[in-house]
């Protein structure tokens, strides 16, 4: 192996030297049970940042236009407890929030069950947090979904 194997393999990343020799990571939600494409396999990364991005908007103009009565400085504040609120409400009931909703997406337990309230909650306090949302494992779960045992799957 020379200098430029060991730099590149450093460059590429952790995952790709591993599989250059020879470890099979197999699909995202494989070792969850899932299925690798279609309804129930793991929705990938771009289409849950998309949903967050039209909650986060309704969230905002709900704050903008109904509580903070346009004024800017104490909509943003607003937004957060708006977002809240309808994540909780949302998953709670129908396990999808408007924009999981529009994409196709549904939040669930590990296991193919419900989610409870109180798991619910602690995720989207998580979900508020940032840092536990973007850190994945390989199954493409973030750290909030990991500590209250969910996947987010398409449906």
């Amino acid at each position: 192996m020379d200098d430029r194997d060991a730099i590149g393999s450093w460059l590429s990343g952790p995952r790709a030297a591993a599989e250059q020799a020879g470890v099979d990571f197999g699909y995202p939600g494989e070792r969850l049970g899932l299925p690798q494409d279609g309804p129930g396999s793991v929705a990938r990364v771009g289409r849950r940042v998309a949903a967050l991005f039209i909650d986060w908007g309704l969230c905002l103009l709900i704050a903008y236009g109904l509580i903070a009565h346009r004024d800017v400085s104490t909509a943003n504040p607003w937004t957060m407890a708006v977002f809240a609120v309808m994540s909780v409400l949302t998953l709670g009931t129908v396990g999808s929030t408007p924009g999981k909703r529009l994409l196709g997406l549904r939040l669930v337990r590990a296991d193919g069950g419900r989610l409870g309230v109180v798991a619910i909650a602690l995720r989207t306090v998580l979900l508020l947090l940032v840092i536990p949302a973007v850190i994945w494992d390989r199954d493409g779960r973030g750290l909030h979904d990991k500590a209250v045992h969910a996947v987010q799957v398409r449906i």
